[in-house]
C-alpha cells in the first residue's frame, strides 16, 4: 500500500432530500464537512483529501478553514459520479469516496479500508461492522453478507441472510458508506448505467456487483453516527462536543 498514490474525496451536495444545506450544518462549532475532512487528513494515508462539490457556498467555507476543495458539475447524479469528475483533476492509483455526512469518522477508519489493498485482486473496498440489534430491521441500516474471503456476496436494506429456523442468529453486518476504488474500477464504475438490483434497492454499490466488479469488505473499528435526520445530529453534537 506504501507505494500506491491514494486520494481522499469528499462529496459535498449543499442541497439535501432529507436535511437542508446537511454539510455545512454546526456541530460543536465546525460544519459537518470539516469534520469528515480532519478524520481523513489526520490519517496521514491519503495525500490530498479534497472536498468535491458544486456550491460555492461550500467552496467559500471549505477555503476559510484551508480545506483543499474542487469544483464539480451540479448535474453529477451521486456522489460516486462527483468522486470521478475529481478524480479527473487528482492523478492517483485509489480513490477513496468519503460521504460528507460522516462527522464521527476517525482516522482509524481508513487503515483498514486501505489495507485491502495489499491484495491484488482487489478494485473495490469498503467497510462493515457488527450491525446493532435495534438496527437489524431497518431498511436505512444496510446490511451487508460476505463470503470467507471477504468479498461481498449482496448488499440489502432487507434483513440478510434471513434466518428461517429462529435459531439465535446475531452476526448481522451492517455496511457503512466508505468505498475505495482503483483508478480503472472507478473509470468503469462511473461508466456503467444503473441497474436492476440497484434501482429496487436504491443501493448503488449493486451496480458494481450485477456488472461482475468485487467488493472487498473490511472491518471497521466502530460504528458510526450517519447523519440524515435532526435526532442524528444531536447525537452527533453529544458525541463530538468537547473534541474540537
Amino acid at each position: 500500500m506504501s507505494s500506491l498514490r491514494i486520494a481522499g474525496v469528499i462529496p459535498a451536495r449543499l442541497s439535501s432530500t432529507r436535511m437542508t444545506r446537511k454539510v455545512l450544518r454546526s456541530i460543536a462549532g465546525r460544519p459537518m464537512v470539516e469534520w469528515v475532512w480532519r478524520a481523513a487528513q489526520a490519517s496521514g494515508l491519503m495525500d490530498p483529501v479534497v472536498v468535491a462539490t458544486d456550491a460555492d457556498e461550500v467552496a467559500e467555507a471549505c477555503r476559510t478553514r484551508r480545506i483543499p476543495v474542487i469544483m464539480t458539475s451540479p448535474t453529477c447524479p451521486s456522489g460516486s459520479d462527483r468522486v470521478r469528475e475529481a478524480a479527473r483533476q487528482i492523478d492517483a492509483d485509489i480513490y477513496v469516496n468519503i460521504q460528507g455526512d460522516e462527522p464521527t469518522l476517525t482516522s482509524d477508519f481508513f487503515p483498514p479500508l486501505l489495507r485491502l489493498f495489499d491484495r491484488p485482486e482487489v478494485e473495490v473496498a469498503t467497510l462493515a461492522v457488527d450491525c446493532p440489534a435495534e438496527e437489524i430491521a431497518n431498511p436505512n441500516a444496510v446490511k451487508v453478507v460476505t463470503a470467507v474471503d471477504g468479498r461481498a456476496l449482496y448488499f440489502s436494506r432487507a434483513t440478510i441472510p434471513f434466518e428461517r429456523d429462529a435459531m439465535g442468529f446475531s452476526e448481522y453486518r451492517k455496511h457503512l458508506g466508505i468505498y475505495a476504488y482503483r483508478k480503472h474500477a472507478l473509470a468503469r464504475f462511473s461508466a456503467l448505467a444503473p441497474t436492476p438490483l440497484e434501482k429496487v434497492e436504491r443501493l448503488e454499490q449493486l451496480r458494481l456487483l450485477e456488472n461482475g466488479i468485487a467488493i472487498y469488505v473490511a472491518d471497521a473499528p466502530r460504528d458510526t453516527i450517519g447523519v440524515d435526520t435532526e435526532e442524528d445530529l444531536a447525537r452527533a453534537e453529544a458525541a463530538l462536543v468537547g473534541t474540537a
